[in-house]
């Protein structure tokens, strides 16, 4: 899928309503195939969970724009049937660094793209310390996108409810509609309250919700968001917070143990394993069968 089919999924039925749609954080060609096998067709790719698990670093600034657009590219080619919304960060740069970031995520595949206002180098969205741009230098980078994309879903993104207040986040959302984003997204509001102001102001396009345990926003169901006015909501650390607690159980068990076998049950098997990567494709297509 395409930008252009998710907007499609967002679009309001005949009845006027819009059907809500969960992006599960993934990070990898792995996570991505976990996550569509579970029954997922819309995906995020998370440069918090990218520059984890390729760098082992946090969400400071430290991954590059081309080693996101590479690890964008290994998720969309491993879930082609899905649509791929990558996280930008604040573009690389300025406008051209922007339209650079374009090229690249359409040349991976993605079908969306995040871009906020953070000051580079930015930081997680939940995490303190945050600063803005001034209004009219991210909204070149909005205005760059829009004028240069083919297909791709823009969703603008705003971290100024943090360092300048949530009036002032939702006065950059108004102005990121104006400009022809295909979605807003406040980040970290800290109340059911914020986030139904931030829907009564910006209600006219689609809104995001990040839902990021252990983060500032409180916790809600796609439902639940839907009911406040919010259709497109990313779970983006979900999977990593849960393989990064299975994974240190299992080494440290490991460790310990010496071994696995009193634990096989909390393990996939080896069968498991190679079914989710593809073997009996690979053996066919090695025995000249085709797909």
């Amino acid at each position: 899928m395409d930008g252009d089919d998710l907007r499609a999924r967002l679009a309001p039925s005949p009845d006027g309503d819009v059907a809500p749609v969960l992006m599960p954080g993934v990070w990898d060609a792995w996570s991505a195939l976990l996550a569509a096998q579970a029954g997922f067709e819309v995906l995020f790719v998370s440069g918090f969970a990218v520059a984890g698990t390729l760098l082992g670093r946090p969400d400071v600034g430290v991954l590059t724009q081309t080693e996101m657009a590479e690890a964008a590219g290994r998720v969309c080619a491993s879930v082609p049937g899905a649509a791929v919304v990558v996280d930008a960060d604040t573009g690389y740069g300025d406008a051209v660094n922007t339209v650079r970031t374009v090229e690249l995520w359409e040349a991976a595949g993605a079908a969306g793209m995040f871009v906020e206002d953070q000051v580079w180098p930015k930081r997680c969205g939940h995490m303190a310390g945050k600063q803005v741009v001034e209004r009219e230098d991210w909204l070149a980078k909005l205005r760059a996108v829009v004028s240069h994309r083919r297909h791709l879903h823009l969703t603008a993104r705003t971290d100024a409810r943090a360092p300048r207040g949530l009036d002032e986040a939702i006065e950059r959302g108004r102005a990121a509609i104006d400009v022809g984003v295909d979605a807003v997204f406040v980040e970290a509001p800290e109340s059911i309250a914020e986030l139904e102001r931030i829907a009564a102001a910006l209600g006219s396009v689609t809104l995001v919700a990040n839902m990021v345990e252990f983060g500032r926003t409180p916790l809600l169901t796609p439902s639940e968001l839907h009911d406040l006015g919010f259709d497109l909501v990313v779970s983006p650390l979900s999977g990593l917070l849960a393989a990064t607690a299975a994974l240190g159980g299992a080494y440290a068990r490991l460790a310990r143990a010496g071994s696995m076998r009193d634990a096989l049950g909390d393990l996939a098997t080896f069968d498991q394993f190679t079914e989710l990567v593809g073997l009996d494709r690979a053996r066919r297509l090695a025995a000249g069968e085709g797909a």
